[in-house]
């Protein structure tokens, strides 16, 4: 039962009529029998990739590759996904540090008081060290007066910079692309050549597919194809991205995330590296905040 269901899912509606004309066309006909081969077999290959870091039973996740260069979706085939990295159980609190980390090591707090040797006057001794039986003062900014300085202020400028661990970012990475790829908005496409540079063309892909208001575009290099730089430059929720600026809060920040081929390999390849490392305890050791 699960094979036929299998078949009926992978084979095109009419395939047994198809084999029986491809096969009598063949013999008489070569011309017709390439033209049949072409509107019957048209359908996407599944390309098997050697994992790196394969898996103790050999399972993967597979998705479907899209085309990009017509408005109209077409399957070009399919890719085996690492399950380690596209199919792992989310964790919620290590999204939340991501985020958390993204949006405080960006802000500086300029917010700065004056110390007493900072604040105006002062400069001479309030009255004698001696026979007024008052208390010794050597000036009246101390922090102890009324307008005086402070001691212990903020002092400007002042970063909330702290670094995560490398388990912790990793980690944070993986929830992500796996919840994406389970809501069903992480789409790949074989690469972002587009035939135009009007944006019409990505809003009414982005439509069409139902991909969502806003859409990260990941790319393996910091270099966008022309037509698609100048298409997505005018459209504020449309974002490209370098593979190597992947991360967390951006991912969040945008409903749908579209990787191409190339982009998926060099994820695997930087993430399955840093998981797998027999150094991965020392590497992270110069990260740690609490190190004199």
């Amino acid at each position: 039962m699960f094979r036929k269901l299998v078949c009926r899912l992978i084979r095109p509606a009419g395939y047994p009529q198809a084999v029986a004309r491809f096969s009598s066309v063949q013999e008489t006909y070569p011309d017709e029998a390439s033209k049949a081969s072409q509107q019957y077999f048209n359908t996407p290959m599944i390309v098997e990739r050697k994992l790196e870091f394969p898996t103790k039973d050999g399972r993967s996740r597979r998705a479907w590759v899209e085309n990009i260069d017509s408005v109209e979706e077409r399957k070009v085939g399919m890719i085996d996904l690492h399950p380690e990295i596209f199919a792992v159980q989310p964790r919620i609190d290590m999204i939340w540090e991501n985020a958390r980390w993204q949006m405080n090591y960006r802000k500086v707090n300029l917010v700065q008081v004056n110390s007493r040797a900072e604040m105006r006057g002062g400069g001479r001794k309030p009255w004698q060290q001696k026979g007024l039986g008052k208390a010794r003062h050597g000036s009246i900014r101390s922090p102890i007066w009324y307008n005086g300085g402070s001691a212990h202020g903020p002092r400007a400028p002042t970063t909330k910079f702290y670094m995560l661990p490398m388990h912790t970012r990793l980690f944070g990475l993986k929830s992500m692309l796996s919840i994406k790829l389970a809501q069903d908005d992480l789409h790949i496409v074989n690469s972002l050549d587009i035939p135009t540079n009007d944006p019409t063309y990505l809003l009414d892909l982005a439509e069409e597919r139902l991909w969502g208001p806003s859409v990260l575009f990941i790319d393996d290099t910091d270099l966008a194809p022309e037509n698609f730089a100048v298409a997505a430059d005018s459209i504020p929720h449309m974002t490209i991205m370098p593979v190597y600026g992947l991360n967390v809060f951006s991912m969040l920040k945008h409903d749908t995330l579209v990787l191409t081929l190339a982009a998926v390999e060099r994820i695997e390849k930087q993430m399955l590296f840093f998981m797998n490392r027999a150094d991965r305890a020392k590497f992270g050791r110069k990260f740690l905040t609490s190190q004199v």
